[in-house]
């Protein structure tokens, strides 16, 4: 099993980042997908998912608006569009795969990271 996180990088406040995370060694289809963040000093913290069919998704209060989930089943892809980030936003972005939508142990399978800097 491989999540294979990319897209991370410095960018200055109000501009954007689009985050990808291609899957494999599992039946990607059938999983929720969700991203987490973990910033310097803090736990990390649930930021969006979206289930197996893309019907449905769920966003953390303070990103819900901004950022948006979506996947592709056909290349086992899911993504993360980051708009009007923030210095708050700066993180090592993580991808997930799981039986569930918020919690970590609901989640079977993560990625390595990718760190999103956000300069003021």
């Amino acid at each position: 099993v491989q999540l294979q996180a990319s897209g991370g990088g410095l960018v200055q406040a109000g501009g954007s980042l689009r985050l990808s995370c291609a899957a494999s060694g599992f039946t990607f289809r059938s999983y929720n997908m969700g991203w987490f963040r973990q910033a310097p000093g803090k736990e990390r913290e649930f930021v969006a998912a979206i289930a197996w069919s893309a019907l449905t998704t769920y966003y953390l209060d303070s990103v819900r608006g901004r950022f948006t989930i979506s996947r592709d089943n056909a290349k086992n892809m899911v993504y993360l569009q980051m708009n009007r980030l923030t210095p708050e936003d700066t993180a090592v972005y993580y991808c997930a795969g799981g039986r569930n939508f918020f919690r970590e142990k609901e989640y079977d399978y993560w990625g390595q990271g990718t760190l999103v800097t956000v300069s003021s």
